[in-house]
């Protein structure tokens, strides 16, 4: 059975009450619907996904936070209200903008990187058409079909379990930060799970169990 990145991506995001998870796809759809209306778009996959893009930040003009949300349901609630504050970190806005594309049936991958601006962990949407790949880099309004990482020696592409695996990742930080040790190594758990090649997770783990040990 395919891998249904919306629905993984929204319940990573809801970990501790997965009840909520109802409510979010007819959310999704309803920031298609008002894309669709508001831009009337091409049926090209390529231009179509550079209006999606390009729509998002004329809606959020400063969409992009650094430190900012990266689960799914606070991605889209942000993304949908009529305040000026920020919608995500590049976790969340590749999530929210991956997921928008699979609800218009296009499918989409992404580019992992271990270091990017001089920041540390990075990633973006990758959108393969035809024989060329594009590039979206989700925290500057210029970020469609970005050259600057095309060359970069830790890039990886990623699929959706990985993409949902790093929502888990970051979930068990979070938790680590909150001395919630148990509920973290979960999270950490099914990061390994579902991405076993990343071997910052596993780090994490192991991290985490000495920690553990000392407590």
């Amino acid at each position: 059975m395919p891998y249904d990145l919306v629905k993984e991506a929204l319940t990573a995001s809801l970990h501790e009450n997965t009840s909520r998870v109802s409510g979010y796809p007819e959310k999704l759809d309803d920031l298609v619907r008002r894309f669709n209306s508001e831009t009337n778009p091409s049926k090209d996959t390529a231009i179509k996904s550079r209006a999606l893009f390009n729509w998002l930040w004329e809606s959020k003009p400063n969409r992009y936070q650094s430190g900012g949300n990266y689960r799914l349901t606070d991605v889209i609630n942000a993304q949908l209200s009529n305040d000026t504050r920020g919608v995500g970190n590049c976790l969340g806005l590749t999530v929210l903008y991956n997921c928008l594309l699979k609800t218009m049936k296009i499918h989409a991958g992404i580019i992992s990187l271990d270091n990017a601006f001089g920041r540390g962990p990075h990633m973006l949407t990758v959108l393969q058409t035809g024989q060329s790949m594009i590039d979206i880099e989700h925290i500057s309004p210029d970020g469609f079909d970005y050259r600057n990482h095309r060359n970069s020696l830790d890039r990886k592409i990623w699929g959706s379990r990985e993409l949902v695996a790093d929502i888990y990742n970051s979930n068990g930080n979070e938790l680590f930060h909150e001395d919630k040790f148990n509920g973290a190594m979960i999270q950490y758990d099914m990061a390994v799970k579902l991405n076993p090649q990343h071997e910052h997770y596993h780090l994490n783990r192991i991290i985490l169990q000495d920690r553990m040990q000392t407590e």
